[in-house]
């Protein structure tokens, strides 16, 4: 296994929609591997290969205290959204900025196993959020785009001098 880089915002590889998995091969499993070990590291709760510039359908999640109940979806699609609610999002990708963010309370996704089963989901609460946060993902978005102008404007310059800061 090993620890894969998260690309950083505003960087524009994260907005590039993925494409479906289309091969569940040994690299395909290596990948899902590698982006737990990449997700429990960093730490967080979930991550899209997007976010390590490998532009598949692919997401991991952990919600667990223990971390000990990884999930994988590969092809996610959200078939329905009902509600609405208010919970602060973070993101890996986004380091040490929390944000409000409206999305629905209850999703129903149907997805792919690592294995290529496919399987559907009805989720509400935090697992809700964190399919809609990663979906969003993979479809070149990110939870800051929820946010007005001049909040996403002030948080790309934090990032942008996190980034610079790190580079020096």
């Amino acid at each position: 296994m090993a620890l894969l880089d998260i690309l950083i915002f505003p960087d524009k590889r994260l907005r590039t929609v993925a494409a479906p998995v289309e091969q569940f091969d040994d690299g395909l499993q290596q990948l899902i591997d590698d982006m737990f070990e990449t997700m429990y590291d960093a730490p967080g709760i979930g991550l899209a290969a997007t976010q390590i510039n490998v532009h598949q359908q692919v997401v991991v999640m952990d919600l667990s205290e223990a971390k000990n109940e990884p999930q994988v979806f590969i092809n996610p699609k959200i078939l329905q959204e009902a509600g609405e609610e208010e919970m602060q999002e973070g993101c890996l990708s986004i380091p040490t900025v929390y944000e409000t963010i409206k999305r629905s309370e209850t999703v129903t996704v149907e997805a792919l196993d690592r294995n290529g089963k496919k399987y559907r989901l009805d989720a509400d609460g935090l697992l809700a959020v964190c399919i809609q946060h990663e979906v969003d993902h993979l479809l070149g978005k990110m939870f800051v785009d929820y946010l007005s102008p001049l909040k996403r404007d002030r948080i790309r310059k934090k990032m942008t001098k996190l980034i610079r800061d790190q580079e020096s």
